[in-house]
């Protein structure tokens, strides 16, 4: 799939969203989530009408390191003016990611936060030792997402694909995610030679974000495979999204 295929026509309105977001259908049937600039509600820390575009990029990144993370997502001129339109994925929030009672946990499972509920009960937030999972936690390092939350992970068959990436790409750390548990782990050969191919990074995969950003993200590479580990909660900044499911 490579984009819609003619016009986009309005379907209904993601209500959960922060910005305007739509499902729309093209004239094959097709589904997709439009998301239109004139929707973006102005971030005091992001510049203004780029959330789309970086949504866009999000999915250049993941397509050109070959990790196949984030559906196909195009720039259209839908109904409601331009906009980023993304394949719309039939699934459910991965179960990879939990809150669980501290009996519950297993050696499969990397605790990430301790919490109570209402009445006292000690919980625990969690995910899985997955490797669908990794591979998302690296390129939220690299993409510097400031909003991995764990309903932005969809369950797609055997494979786990990531959403919502409007906040991200930004020059100044913003990393946000509840996939921490891997902090500190050395990389693997595989990572290693990935950090490699974007380090060599030297135009904008797509258009619409400012150079110093591209700029960025080949800095943060080069900055991972010197560390030589996967990336720690950064100091002064809050490390998890919320709500973190």
């Amino acid at each position: 799939m490579t984009g819609p295929r003619g016009a986009l026509r309005l379907v209904g309105r993601l209500t959960d969203a922060s910005n305007a977001t739509f499902l729309a259908s093209d004239e094959a049937g097709d589904r997709w989530v439009y998301k239109p600039v004139a929707g973006e509600a102005p971030l005091w820390d992001f510049p203004e009408a780029t959330l789309s575009r970086r949504e866009v990029a999000a999915f250049e990144l993941s397509e050109a390191l070959g990790l196949g993370i984030v559906p196909t997502t195009v720039w259209c001129d839908g109904p409601l003016g331009e906009g980023s339109a993304q394949a719309w994925i039939e699934g459910q929030p991965t179960d990879l990611i939990d809150l669980l009672p501290p009996e519950d946990l297993t050696e499969e499972w990397l605790p990430i936060l301790a919490v109570e509920t209402e009445d006292g009960s000690p919980l625990l937030l969690a995910h899985r030792d997955d490797a669908r999972l990794r591979s998302v936690a690296l390129f939220d390092a690299l993409l510097n997402n400031a909003d991995r939350k764990a309903s932005h992970l969809i369950a797609d068959g055997d494979a786990v694909r990531g959403v919502d990436h409007g906040v991200s790409l930004h020059v100044e750390p913003k990393l946000r995610t509840v996939l921490w548990g891997w902090a500190d782990d050395p990389f693997t050969e595989p990572e290693q030679r990935l950090l490699e191919r974007l380090m060599a990074l030297h135009a904008p995969l797509a258009p619409g974000l400012a150079d110093e950003e591209w700029e960025a993200l080949a800095d943060r590479a080069a900055a991972l495979f010197a560390a030589g580990e996967m990336p720690r909660p950064g100091q002064g900044r809050p490390a998890i999204p919320w709500p973190p499911l």
